[in-house]
């Protein structure tokens, strides 16, 4: 699948683009934070459109007050089909986005040891149980943590449920 910026494809393997903006970051005197998430939309009966972010946000530490410098937002989409009632989907699709931030932080986990980035996946899964995608929060939470990442809900996890939503 291609990665995008700025809506211009990137024409190189994500590992290798993500270092080099990485060494541009860490030239500049900055550091950073990565964020990946997923969001999906439904576009059609069974067919729903995913969009995955990897959400670098850059600071200064200026005598221990973090001050921000700008974030970057490099995103793929693609689309699944489920062949299931709303309700029955709802769990499942929480849990395929959940699994597909995962994919992308494995492929590029090397590199964020190399560098020392501890890194963050977003679900975008409400807490609050009146929400159908509370019914995947244990699930996913427990996926993500037992993949040893750490995680963000809704409302702090913009990467999937601000950026991703918006680039669907």
């Amino acid at each position: 699948m291609e990665w995008f910026r700025n809506n211009l494809e990137i024409k190189q393997p994500i590992v290798g683009y993500l270092g080099n903006l990485f060494d541009e970051i860490l030239s500049r005197g900055h550091k950073f934070k990565v964020s990946i998430g997923t969001d999906s939309q439904k576009v059609s009966e069974f067919k729903y459109k995913f969009a995955t972010v990897i959400l670098i946000t850059t600071y200064e530490d200026l005598v221990g007050v973090k001050v921000g410098r700008g974030g970057m937002m490099i995103y793929r989409t693609f689309y699944h089909k489920y062949k299931a009632s709303d309700k029955e989907i709802i769990n499942q699709r929480m849990v395929f986005e959940v699994s597909k931030s995962i994919e992308v932080a494995y492929e590029i986990s090397t590199l964020l040891d190399l560098y020392g980035v501890k890194l963050e996946i977003h679900a975008d899964i409400n807490p609050n149980p009146i929400h159908e995608s509370n019914k995947a929060l244990q699930q996913s939470v427990g996926y993500i943590l037992g993949m040893g990442y750490d995680f963000k809900v809704k409302p702090e996890s913009w990467a999937s449920s601000s950026c991703a939503d918006k680039i669907i």
